[in-house]
């Protein structure tokens, strides 16, 4: 799994991340992996944990962050954890919703990213 696929179910999943991703690459004259995730579809998945309300898109989403943790290619496996992983644990009441919906690889993979940043888990 490389990072265009992920970018491709992130803006089946989140439609509005599509046109953000077009004006990301506008501006930059090229795509910038780390903030697209970072700036254009984390925060469609935080607002969604704060809500916590549509919980089946919340387990199709991790469902596939748990896929993206095993089958990703290694470029996409940093990316994902220099950013999603290391966002989710950037609030306390965020990471504890997401993990009602983690898979076993993810956490293990969200636990190492706060632990390469330095934060205590």
């Amino acid at each position: 799994m490389t990072i265009d696929d992920f970018l491709e179910k992130m803006i089946s999943l989140f439609p509005k991340t599509g046109e953000k991703l077009a004006e990301h690459i506008s501006e930059y004259e090229e795509r910038l992996d780390t903030i697209v995730v970072e700036d254009i579809i984390m925060p469609e998945v935080i607002a969604l944990l704060e809500k916590n309300a549509d919980k089946d898109k919340l387990e199709e989403i991790f469902e596939y962050f748990e896929d993206v943790c095993i089958n990703s290619d290694t470029y996409l496996n940093t990316v994902f954890s220099i950013t999603a992983l290391e966002i989710l644990g950037n609030e306390k009441s965020i990471l504890e919703t997401a993990k009602k919906y983690m898979g076993p690889v993810t956490v293990k993979m969200q636990r190492e990213a706060d632990l390469a940043i330095g934060r205590q888990v």
